[in-house]
């Protein structure tokens, strides 16, 4: 095995041993809740969701790059490829997705009752299940191409042809323009959550950011405060959005620039690369997605209910 190999494969393994008992852990912790408690909060329910679904990029992708890198069980024949490469880009997606809907949730969160937002939240509760269940439809039949297209790496010049390189495996499309209509979708639907996502947060900052002047009016301004719960939720989801626009921002302009070259590359670096740094959101959302979750719902958003209605405000 030489070094790029090598190296590859622990990069991998890190992740492997970083993501698999970390959101294995946090899934057991949500389903232990909603065992003894006999339901989920909307928002634990959705971060459960995505916890599963991170659970599955690293399996279904890292941990079986490093089987077949180390040499010790490898799935990446036809069949293989067409199922792993199919699965991972599904849950991949259906993470960006439903990471918009918690940003999307908590912004409604800070709505005060009777108002109009509070009803769309309320709504947004009472149709969460038929909500999963087109975003799983919407990501699974947009990651069809794979199924198609995905074969095992093999020694054939007609694979660099309109093909994209990924290791183990090569997207064999007909034509350039179905490979690049097939990016372009590809594109479009990580750039789409990703964008409302980032406009949800920023709608979020500025409403927690012009609650806490009024809050801060309505405690007088003579005694130095510590930093508020509003603060401290608005940190946490400038910290999610911004791992998430990092990590899938690279993602997204490594593979427009496979895209950009005549014929796919002789090395899988460029995908190697795409694939570590979208996995890596997952391997750490343990973490990253629990602590803004809980700090969002159990902090910023009960105290700002609360001093919205102490001052009247609606939106």
């Amino acid at each position: 095995m030489n070094s790029n190999a090598m190296t590859r494969g622990l990069l991998f393994l890190s992740l492997v041993l970083t993501g698999v008992p970390g959101n294995t852990a946090v899934i057991c912790a949500f389903l232990s809740v909603a065992y003894h408690e006999g339901r989920l909060s909307t928002a634990d329910a959705i971060v459960l969701h995505l916890t599963s679904a991170n659970l599955m990029v690293v399996c279904v992708r890292c941990l079986l790059e490093v089987l077949a890198t180390f040499e010790i069980h490898n799935v990446f024949d036809d069949t293989g490829c067409k199922a792993v490469i199919f699965v991972y880009r599904s849950s991949r997606s259906l993470s960006i997705w439903l990471t918009f809907l918690l940003s999307a949730y908590q912004c409604l969160s800070v709505a005060p009752p009777g108002s109009r937002w509070a009803a769309a939240r309320a709504m947004l509760a009472q149709y969460l299940a038929f909500i999963f269940l087109a975003l799983w439809l919407i990501n699974t039949s947009m990651s069809a191409a794979p199924l198609l297209f995905a074969v095992g790496a093999r020694n054939d010049s007609r694979l660099l042809q309109n093909g994209i390189n990924v290791e183990f495996c090569f997207l064999s499309f007909p034509s350039k323009l179905s490979r690049d209509t097939n990016g372009a979708a590809q594109v479009g639907r990580d750039v789409v959550p990703m964008a409302l996502m980032a406009t949800a947060s920023l709608v979020l900052l500025a409403f927690l950011y012009r609650h806490s002047r009024q809050v801060k009016g309505l405690r007088g301004g003579g005694a130095r405060q510590g930093p508020s719960a509003e603060r401290r939720a608005a940190v946490t989801v400038v910290t999610l959005v911004t791992l998430y626009l990092l990590f899938y921002g690279v993602d997204n302009g490594l593979w427009v620039y496979t895209l950009t070259v005549p014929q796919t590359l002789g090395s899988s670096l460029i995908s190697d690369l795409r694939i570590f740094f979208s996995s890596l959101y997952a391997a750490i959302s343990p973490i990253v997605i629990v602590i803004s979750n809980r700090k969002v719902n159990k902090q910023g958003v009960e105290n700002s209910v609360q001093f919205l209605n102490m001052s009247g405000e609606t939106l």
